[in-house]
């Protein structure tokens, strides 16, 4: 058994998706055809036939490329079936005509030879899932490779598909396993800005908590301890009769943490049916990634990313 605790499916086929016979978590820096043959302990004939035959996935896309470089947390699966489309992440393009959304548009905000950052569109993922191919990695996966088809992005992070704002890729599979070994220990700051519901008794003040999830799959805050430590800073910034807007930086990355905590104090994040809001004034979640600072790991630099808040999130408080 391997210690990246390969699963096995069997699930019945549906239609029109695949069934996987293995899911492979990568645990360093590799390329997929040497990571191949040491996972399916097959030759290097069968090996290449997988790929060309384009059973492999890697984070829910199709590669056929041997040398295709994985880095640590990539998930890589094995189709029982060849799979269609196009080949390397391109998610518009693999989605059926009568499916697709029309292409949301993506800021790239910084670049060089290390990393890009874009500042994400509300309401598109940050990678795929099983079940929605459309997302902010696959179209940066597409810039790189127009300029070289050998490039690939790493994600550093996520953030939550209806949050807008920055997120950031590495462009070199070992910048990015040294980034991913240390990322707590080399973030400096993770600021958000939310709009609220209500006005807020405490205008600034820390949440300290432990996240745990129900059996839905929601997560609660609570102050056992078995749960995952959370500490969230907020600062109101303005305020109406009806709605806040608030600064929040995090010390820990916890899933939805920012929407669970202030959900907690009773100023749900409006525009939520997560963690419910009943108000939605902006047609969708009233959260924004607007900063984030880390430490270079080679070169000890401080890395700053943002992105502006959207417009719509100060208007309600025009006089």
């Amino acid at each position: 058994m391997t210690n990246d605790k390969t699963k096995r499916y069997n699930r019945g086929e549906r239609r029109n998706e695949p069934t996987y016979t293995a899911v492979y978590k990568v645990n360093k820096s590799d390329e997929l055809l040497d990571f191949l043959l040491r996972k399916c302990n097959t030759s290097r004939n069968n090996v290449k036939t997988i790929l060309s035959n384009r059973q492999v996935l890697v984070n829910g896309s199709v590669v056929t490329q041997y040398n295709f470089p994985l880095a640590k947390d990539d998930e890589v699966k094995l189709s029982k079936k060849p799979l269609q489309g196009n080949a390397t992440p391109s998610p518009v393009k693999n989605k059926p005509r009568e499916n697709r959304r029309e292409r949301q548009p993506m800021k790239i905000i910084y670049e060089d030879e290390d990393f890009i950052a874009v500042d994400k569109p509300a309401g598109l993922l940050s990678v795929e899932s099983d079940k929605e191919t459309e997302c902010a990695f696959g179209y940066v996966f597409e810039y790189l490779t127009r300029q070289d088809k050998r490039a690939r992005p790493y994600i550093l992070h996520r953030i939550d598909k209806e949050t807008s704002g920055v997120l950031v890729f590495a462009k070199n599979p070992k910048i990015y396993t040294m980034l991913k070994m240390h990322w707590n220990e080399l973030v400096v700051t993770r600021e958000y800005v939310a709009l609220a519901e209500g006005v807020f008794e405490k205008k600034a003040d820390t949440i300290i908590s432990y996240l745990k999830e129900n059996k839905n799959n929601l997560v609660y805050s609570t102050q056992d301890i078995t749960g995952q430590k959370a500490i969230t800073h907020y600062e109101v910034r303005k305020e109406s009769q009806d709605y806040s807007l608030v600064s929040v930086k995090i010390d820990t990355g916890r899933k939805n943490q920012i929407r669970v905590h202030l959900h907690a104090l009773g100023h749900p994040v409006v525009g939520d049916d997560k963690y419910p809001s009943t108000k939605n004034p902006l047609k969708r979640l009233g959260l924004h990634a607007a900063k984030l600072e880390f430490i270079h790991p080679v070169s000890k630099e401080v890395l700053r990313f943002s992105a502006p808040v959207p417009a719509s999130f100060t208007t309600l408080f025009a006089r």
